[in-house]
């Protein structure tokens, strides 16, 4: 229990001294108009309220990779702990704010056009494959698993999954074309009402019914895993969402199109991260207390982490109450699912520039990526969530090299952006080498070093771009940049 509530201290604290850091180091400037502002439509481009973007940024990130990824990291044991603090305060949510930030000063820019601006044009191709790769792999995730959710809640024969998976597409469909006020502005604070409420109730729950919780101590700092799956790369990929995620760069600029005051960064990208990282915490513990890890590994191999959800809820709260918060759950997935499609959406209009004006232009895009989501969802969801969780960290690594790039163009501190980079990059690199999804070496010391190898290399080809890139372009002219009349904005061309 001491590690437990002394993480979550450690996240809360982290808000309000390393994140407050983080927004100095950025330099914001409060009288700097935003997008949302600048470039008000009515439709993606509309101002609203500090506390309803807080909550949509919220619902955007969660989805159900807080609650299934920490249930299959308990797997590991309290190391997994260690990971959702340390990650969420140093990488998730300094990746979180950075893009978001980068993108309120870049028009809400999506990750490829940032990367394309910071990284080089050439990078613009590659960034827009693998973010449109993740998010249909994202929406996909998010169709199958709240479907499962609500079909193991429901009375036996009563609908059949693949019913539900077609009135979720439904709802989508009808939600993707409305404006984001519409759409994410009236239902997302209620869907964060009820998250919040069957969140606390579980964590409640879990201090006062008794429940041994386990501690990260010298005895169990080892990989506790039932199959012994290694630590090093598998954990960093299975505990993605609640401590580092690519799939947030997709989410952020959405949010950075409806702020309206540059102030806002660290309550709505920093902060609703540190709260994914509660989240987290919560069931990770929930996990670990109540079931042990042959029980655990067992239950998520016949069948998804859906069904652990479903018997945590159960045993927690009781089949009433316990059925009911499961909707707290089923909601995550609906909203990190619609907003995804979202974003694909627009990222996929943005790069064959299909201006999304009309609804049969809407409709053009949509529908097609609707059709590809559908067949995917035929996929095994073990398979799915593999190559989501590869995806997503190689999305990671890549918004944090352009934070990167963009501390070094504007003479701050770089290194709490750089750090990660290479840590993330390393994982990634090893998880290629390591697994049979990639080369299939193993976890040798020749994959190890390896390894390293190579991310040094793509380390130093992004330094040396970027020492190219800073005798092209003077940093005294990005500081000139950023104090541009709001003209500029409509060019795309905000910082460069």
């Amino acid at each position: 229990m001491i590690t437990f509530l002394g993480g979550i201290a450690l996240l809360v604290l982290a808000y309000f001294t390393y994140g407050f850091y983080i927004e100095k180091n950025f330099q914001i400037d409060e009288k700097r108009r935003t997008p949302a502002e600048a470039l008000k439509d009515g439709y993606d481009f509309v101002p609203m309220p500090k506390w309803k973007n807080g909550m949509i940024e919220l619902l955007n990130i969660a989805g159900t990779g807080p609650i299934f990824g920490p249930i299959m990291g308990a797997l590991y044991g309290p190391a997994a702990y260690l990971w959702i603090i340390l990650g969420c305060i140093f990488a998730g949510a300094v990746h979180d704010y950075m893009i978001g930030m980068i993108s309120l000063r870049n028009n809400g820019a999506y990750l490829p056009e940032l990367a394309s601006r910071y990284l080089g044009k050439s990078m613009k191709h590659v960034i827009n494959i693998f973010s449109m790769l993740l998010l249909i792999l994202v929406a996909t995730v998010f169709v199958v698993t709240p479907a499962n959710l609500i079909y193991s809640i429901l009375p036996d024969g009563t609908v059949s999954v693949a019913v539900i998976i077609g009135l979720i597409f439904v709802y989508y469909l009808i939600s993707t074309v409305l404006p984001i006020d519409k759409a994410l502005g009236k239902v997302y604070p209620i869907f964060c009402v009820i998250l919040m409420i069957s969140t606390i109730a579980v964590g409640f729950r879990l201090l006062t019914g008794g429940f041994e919780m386990p501690n990260l101590t010298v005895a169990t700092f080892k990989n506790l895993h039932p199959t012994g799956l290694a630590i090093f790369p598998a954990l960093f990929f299975t505990v993605s969402c609640g401590a580092i995620s690519g799939f947030h760069a997709t989410q952020a600029p959405m949010v950075s199109r409806t702020c309206t005051n540059e102030r806002e960064g660290r309550f709505t990208f920093y902060g609703m991260m540190i709260t994914e990282g509660v989240i987290a915490m919560i069931w990770a513990a929930a996990a670990m207390s109540l079931f042990d890890g042959k029980t655990l590994s067992e239950i998520i191999a016949a069948g998804t982490a859906s069904a652990v959800v479903n018997q945590v809820m159960v045993m927690l709260l009781g089949s009433v109450v316990g059925t009911f918060a499961i909707v707290g759950v089923v909601v995550l997935p609906l909203s990190s699912g619609l907003s995804a499609f979202r974003s694909l959406r627009t990222i996929l209009a943005d790069y064959l520039h299909i201006k999304q004006d009309t609804l049969p232009k809407i409709f053009a895009v949509t529908i097609p990526l609707y059709v590809v989501s559908f067949v995917l969802t035929t996929v095994d969801f073990n398979l799915l969530w593999r190559y989501f969780n590869w995806a997503n960290q190689v999305t990671a690594v890549i918004g944090l090299l352009v934070a990167t790039r963009y501390l070094v163009l504007k003479q701050r501190n770089y290194w709490v952006s750089l750090v990660p980079a290479i840590f993330m990059l390393y994982a990634v690199v090893m998880y290629i080498l390591s697994e049979p999804l990639g080369l299939g070496l193993g976890l040798t010391p020749i994959s190890y070093g390896l390894g390293f190898l190579l991310t040094a290399g793509l380390i130093y080809l992004f330094w040396h771009s970027g020492q190219k890139q800073l005798r092209r372009l003077s940093p005294e002219s990005f500081l000139l940049n950023d104090q541009r009349p709001i003209q500029f904005y409509k060019t795309l061309d905000a910082d460069l």
